[in-house]
Order: C-alpha cells, then sequence, then structure tokens
C-alpha cells in the first residue's frame, strides 16, 4: 500500500488515517558536506530513512511519511557557500506550524520526526515537550545515525561528512557521492581528535563550534577519511537503525 500522505485523495483522510496513525517528518538540512557530498545529504538522509522505515514498518503501526522540511539549524556551516540556516525562531515556528495544521486537516495524533542533521538535535529534544501539550499529540524523534549500533574503528569522532556519513549516502543515493573531488593531497588530521572532543562533543560544556575552524576539520570535514566508506558500512548502519525503530513506533 501507497503510504505517501501526499498520494491521499481528501475523502480518503478519514477513511485511511486513524487517531492512532504514525506521521512521520522527516527534516534535514542543506549545508556543505565537504567537497564530496552534496548540500542535501543531511535532508536526502532523512528522506530515503523515512522511505524504508515506512516500508518495513507501515502496515504493522500504521505509518504514513510526510513531505520533508529540507531546511535545519545549519550556523555551523554558514562560512561555506551554499549552506542555507534557519533560525531558531524559524524552524521553531515553522514546525509549530506543520504540526497544528496535521491536527487540523487529519485524525492522526502521532508523530515521528526522522532527523537527519546533528545540529537540528538540541531544538528538537526542546520543543517536543511543547508540540506535545500544544497540540495534544503523541511525539517521538529519531537521530539514524544515533539509534544505530554499528560502531566503526575511525581515526577521529565521526561528526560531520567523514567515514560514517559517507557510506550512509553511498548506500542511499551513490550516484551523489563524489569521492573523486578530493584532493590528491587531501590526509587526516589526527591531531584534530582532542579539539573535536572538546568543541563539539563534550557533554559538560556547550560551544559554538563551526566546521570551518582549522582545529577540528579539514575542508569542512570533521570525522575519518571518507575515502575509506563503504556502501555495505552504510546498509549496516541504516539496517541497525532501521530495527531500533520498532521498539520507538510501539513506544509511541
Amino acid at each position: 500500500m501507497n503510504r505517501q500522505y501526499g498520494s491521499l485523495l481528501a475523502p480518503e483522510i478519514t477513511s485511511r488515517l486513524t487517531e492512532d496513525s504514525i506521521l512521520c517528518l522527516p527534516i534535514g538540512s542543506y549545508e556543505q558536506h565537504g567537497p564530496h557530498l552534496p548540500l542535501h545529504t543531511d535532508t536526502v538522509i532523512a528522506e530515503q530513512f523515512t522511505t524504508r522505515l515506512v516500508g518495513r514498518y507501515g502496515d504493522q503501526h500504521d505509518v504514513w511519511a510526510l513531505p520533508s522540511i529540507p531546511y535545519g539549524l545549519s550556523l555551523e556551516h554558514a562560512w561555506s557557500l551554499g549552506t542555507i540556516s534557519l533560525r531558531v525562531g524559524v524552524l521553531s515556528a515553522l514546525l509549530d506550524t506543520v504540526v497544528a495544521e496535521y491536527v487540523r486537516a487529519t485524525p492522526a495524533r502521532r508523530l515521528l520526526i526522522v532527523n537527519g542533521h546533528g545540529g537540528n538535535r538540541g531544538l528538537l529534544e526542546a520543543i517536543t515537550y511543547e508540540l506535545q501539550t500544544t497540540h495534544q499529540v503523541r511525539i517521538g524523534v529519531v537521530h539514524p545515525s544515533s539509534l544505530s549500533t554499528v560502531r566503526i574503528e575511525s581515526t577521529l569522532p565521526e561528526v560531520h561528512a567523514g567515514m560514517r556519513e559517507t557510506s550512509v549516502m553511498l548506500a542511499l543515493a551513490p550516484t551523489d557521492v563524489h569521492l573523486d573531488r578530493l584532493p590528491d593531497n587531501f590526509a587526516v588530521n589526527e591531531a584534530h581528535r582532542d579539539e573535536i572532543k572538546r568543541l563539539v562533543l563534550d557533554r559538560g560544556t556547550t560551544w559554538p563550534w563551526t566546521s570551518g575552524d582549522p582545529r577540528i576539520a579539514t575542508l569542512g570535514i570533521t570525522g575519518g577519511d571518507p575515502r575509506l566508506a563503504s556502501a555495505e558500512l552504510g546498509e549496516s548502519i541504516i539496517a541497525s537503525a532501521l530495527d531500533g525503530c520498532d521498539t520507538v513506533l510501539k513506544q509511541l
């Protein structure tokens, strides 16, 4: 069965959707991903993961794929040409409006947000409380890369456009990956490790880091060597995250 919300006919809304239906909203970003990955990487990941999630669990949990929100909070990449970032207030208002409209227009009262961009995470963790209270919806957020239990041997923590994210894109959209665009002299700087942990990953302190900072990134890449990526690794990451979604959907 086609479970794309946009494919429904207006008269089908009340016959195909119920209060227990789960609407799945992908959200990504448009931002630099080094010289080898496209600007819409995070949106592709969110959309394609949603498609696979609905394909696997749609009938079991009555899940429907919504059209994506392609833009996110990407000021950490604003130094680069091509990056488009919303502001916190704009994205908050957009999410509030979108959720309110689905509540008005459908009987569904369960929402799963699939987040493809790490920079959206803080806002999503905060706003879900308001959305749930204001609109009386059950709501959850999945972050596919974090949900996956697959751990890889990488020279640096995998933050952005490195081995892990490139592997996922090789699995989901291989024609969008251009490893040949990496310069011949490209090399991962292992000296970045401590600064990545301090500026990006330290749970005790928050800093407004940027992927243009040469202390933590090379060519906008914060992570292991993308040339070591593989579609097989990407598929294993996706499969593991999908496995974890069964529990999430049952809880929702």
